[in-house]
């Protein structure tokens, strides 16, 4: 709130009306928009992400190449080949699918983390690590 100004009473009515200047933040999701956010909350079929005043799903098929299993007793998600887990309260970085904005919270956001350098921080960085670890054969120039 930056100003209110002085206030009117209108008779009949219990309400003061005031001018009033202010400030907005706002935030419109776009797609292929690399975002962070913490998990809130994990159900058998995905992941829903907290993204600041929105949440985003991330379908289970979008969590990683790997496998994924969800373990109900431990309410996460488990990959079979790299063991990668996925809990409540995980940072992750993700990668914004679809987009369906209604009013209040009732957008939609589709997101995915199967590409490299997104996921949790430990999946991050050893996505880093496997990139730049490889030994790139060097180009041919067509000179001898």
């Amino acid at each position: 709130m930056l100003n209110v100004g002085p206030g009117r009473i209108i008779p009949g009515n219990a309400n003061t009306f005031h001018e009033v200047e202010f400030s907005v933040l706002t935030f419109k999701p776009m797609i292929s928009e690399v975002v962070e956010g913490e998990v809130v909350e994990i159900v058998d079929f995905g992941a829903f992400i907290r993204l600041g005043p929105l949440d985003g799903l991330v379908h289970v098929s979008q969590i990683c190449d790997d496998y994924i299993s969800y373990e109900q007793v431990g309410n996460r998600f488990i990959g079979k080949e790299t063991g990668k887990i996925l809990e409540v309260n995980d940072p992750v970085r993700a990668k914004i699918i679809a987009v369906s904005m209604g009013t209040g919270r009732s957008g939609k956001l589709g997101l995915t983390m199967r590409q490299k350098f997104l996921g949790k921080p430990e999946w991050i960085e050893t996505d880093i690590e496997d990139e730049y670890a490889t030994p790139h054969a060097p180009e041919d120039d067509g000179e001898v």
